[in-house]
């Protein structure tokens, strides 16, 4: 990230989101409204690696900040569905598959997708990093303040030896400041 005084960097504006969509690449995003696709606003839930719809009747709704238009909706999940969900997820498929892949031991694999998922924790809260600094009456009359944005694009070369945690550490956060990944 850069500290940039008042001044947008040039053509930063003119980048499109990009959003990879698991299955048939159906999100949206801020830049293309869901209804566009023709399918409903509701996100369904990804429980067991399957998309599967919410029995819930409430949802909230996800706003573009820039047209107050809302772009999604995501369920209010039951108490069921969030428990099949945890479920799902204490069977660590992503810790024996490196095991079986790379060789790992299977507490190793699971290390190395706990410290990645650390990373993933953390970039949930880049939205408040990335407010900048504003401090007023720095002198007489002097206002001064820093704006953070991300430039350029977020590519990666993983080591064999660390398959999970190292992407982790990389793309979460690219993806949280709206970098396009290669």
């Amino acid at each position: 990230m850069l500290h940039l005084a008042a001044r947008r960097v040039s053509g930063t504006r003119k980048l499109r989101s990009w959003i990879v969509g698991i299955a048939n690449g159906n999100f949206s995003s801020s830049a293309e409204a869901s209804w566009s696709h023709g399918k409903s606003l509701r996100v369904p839930n990804v429980i067991g690696g399957s998309f599967v719809d919410s029995l819930s009747s409430e949802a909230i709704d996800v706003i573009n900040p820039a047209t107050q238009e809302a772009v999604s909706q995501v369920p209010l999940t039951t108490k069921e569905e969030f428990k099949s969900a945890v479920a799902a997820a204490k069977e660590d498929k992503l810790a024996l598959s490196i095991t079986t892949e790379q060789g790992k031991t299977l507490k190793d694999a699971q290390g190395d997708v706990f410290r990645g998922l650390e990373v993933v924790e953390h970039a949930c809260g880049m939205a408040t990093l990335q407010m900048g600094e504003y401090a007023t009456n720095v002198s007489n009359g002097i206002d001064t303040f820093s704006i953070r944005e991300p430039l350029g694009v977020c590519a990666g070369i993983c080591p064999f030896d660390f398959p999970a945690m190292i992407p982790l550490w990389m793309f979460p956060v690219a993806v949280t400041c709206g970098k396009p990944l290669f």
